[in-house]
């Protein structure tokens, strides 16, 4: 089982920047496939980036593709979200999760465990 633990979240003005981190605890979040998904008021919660066990693969939706980038630190057993160029709609409670699913896992009825999940605000 691993805990999840995500900050870094913040109020930035359109084309900012912000760097979300995502803390895992009770076993090394190289052990599953880790993703990070946003929820917007209102809407439901949607697929943003993925990174595989390896580190070796990722994918990103289109909203976010070319903008986002996903990385993990196994010796800080912490992955990123690196957030670039925002937007007022990527405005949302971002979440981090992990998935003992082996691939790249985009549904979020195939993640496990989930984190709290911290506040981004992109005013324009």
């Amino acid at each position: 089982q691993v805990q999840l633990v995500e900050s870094g979240g913040g109020l930035v003005q359109s084309g900012g920047s912000l760097r979300l981190s995502c803390a895992a605890s009770g076993r090394s979040f190289s052990s599953y496939t880790m993703g990070w998904f946003r929820q917007a008021p209102g809407k439901e919660r949607e697929f943003v980036a993925v990174i595989a066990r390896s580190g070796e693969s990722t994918y990103y939706a289109r909203s976010v593709n070319g903008r986002f980038t996903i990385s993990g630190d196994n010796a800080k057993n912490t992955v990123y979200l690196q957030m670039n160029s925002l937007k007022p709609e990527d405005t949302a409670v971002y979440y981090c999760a992990a998935s003992r699913t082996i691939g790249v896992i985009t549904n979020t009825v195939n993640y496990d465990y989930w984190g709290q999940g911290t506040q981004v605000t992109v005013s324009s």
